[in-house]
């Protein structure tokens, strides 16, 4: 079963691990440094966030700059802090079980869990000695990825990705079990090693005939989400929404936000959507996962497209607004930094 997962993943490019995406891509952004004349160009795309989301940015200090009634009910939770105080302070801030608890820097999922319970949640606390988010669960229809970029010098921007997600999920018959549901799923059985460890308690269960379950709650590619590209979808008034949002951020012209909503048309104008994350200068452009409608080089490309955009914004935050680049070797070693705290986490994940 193993090595078929592993055949799978190395045929199909969605499953590729990130070098394949950026090392062919390597010579572009040496040539965008050079015509910056300087390594850490990109350091100036977003003054709001720190090193303009490098991965590095406390994704709660983040989704703080955005407005409240966009974003979902959120508490910090540093380490080692009394359980006692940690409920009473999500109490007062009404948020309720099921919840999301996920580390304030982190990326790709990396432990992100819905919990259902406050001994589940006082577990959790316990084993991740990091600063953890503790966020309110947004029982919403569906999620997306929009990505958006605007140049500083323009009143209007543009977003020129819209990924679609799609929860894994598989349909009772009656007669199997829930392990052999997700067995006889082309793409669940991929990740059979995580819904094992999600659903252990219920791997044995036989599901009703008809009845739906919902694999995961997470809406992370390493969670087993399906990306699917949903560019048809964007137009001027989505575009507009984003212009305004952009706007009310002052000092973030570029990156994807990951939000939730009910209907498409609630999302375009700007009505009924909440925002989980936004990420700065390291996000992706996450349609280009959708193996089904794309090409991977067409993925490179682009790549390369976001970040000639985000050259452009960069470069006149630079020149125009005077905002400086970050030094090279002091950026290199938050991605140093970074690089010791994600094998730290992934450690802890196992």
């Amino acid at each position: 079963m193993k090595k078929n997962k592993s055949i799978e993943k190395i045929i199909n490019w969605e499953y590729w691990p990130s070098a394949m995406f950026y090392l062919p891509n390597l010579p572009y952004a040496f040539y965008l440094a050079f015509k910056a004349k300087h390594l850490a160009f990109f350091s100036a795309a977003n003054p709001c966030i720190k090193s303009s989301g490098n991965g590095t940015e406390s994704k709660y200090e983040t989704i703080l700059l955005v407005p409240e009634k966009y974003r979902p009910k959120s508490v910090l939770v540093k380490p080692n802090t009394d359980f006692k105080k940690v409920y009473k302070n999500i109490r007062k801030q009404q948020i309720n079980f099921p919840l999301i608890a996920k580390p304030d820097i982190g990326f790709r999922g990396l432990l992100v869990e819905k919990i259902t319970s406050r001994i589940a949640l006082k577990e959790y606390l316990d084993k991740y000695s990091i600063n953890i988010i503790i966020q309110e669960f947004l029982d919403y229809e569906n999620e997306c990825g929009v990505f958006y970029h605007r140049n500083p010098k323009s009143n209007s921007g543009q977003i020129s990705s819209l990924t679609l997600k799609h929860f894994l999920a598989v349909i009772g018959d009656g007669v199997s079990t829930l392990e052999e549901l997700i067995l006889a799923d082309e793409r669940a059985k991929l990740y059979m090693d995580l819904f094992s460890k999600i659903h252990q308690k219920k791997l044995t269960h036989i599901p009703e005939k008809g009845h739906k379950i919902k694999l995961t709650a997470v809406g992370n590619h390493s969670k087993g989400t399906q990306f699917i590209n949903g560019n048809h979808l964007i137009n001027e008034k989505l575009t507009i929404t984003f212009d305004k949002l952009s706007k009310s951020i002052p000092g973030w012209y570029y990156g994807r936000v990951d939000l939730k909503y009910n209907t498409f048309e609630k999302l375009e104008s700007g009505t009924d959507f909440k925002i989980l994350e936004i990420n700065g200068i390291i996000a992706e452009p996450t349609h280009i996962y959708d193996a089904d409608n794309y090409t991977y080089l067409k993925a490179l490309k682009a790549i390369r497209a976001h970040w000639k955009s985000l050259f452009n914004i960069a470069t006149t935050n630079h020149k125009l607004f005077n905002t400086p680049y970050k030094g090279a070797l002091s950026f290199l070693n938050e991605i140093i930094l970074l690089k010791k705290y994600t094998k730290k986490i992934k450690k802890l994940s196992k």
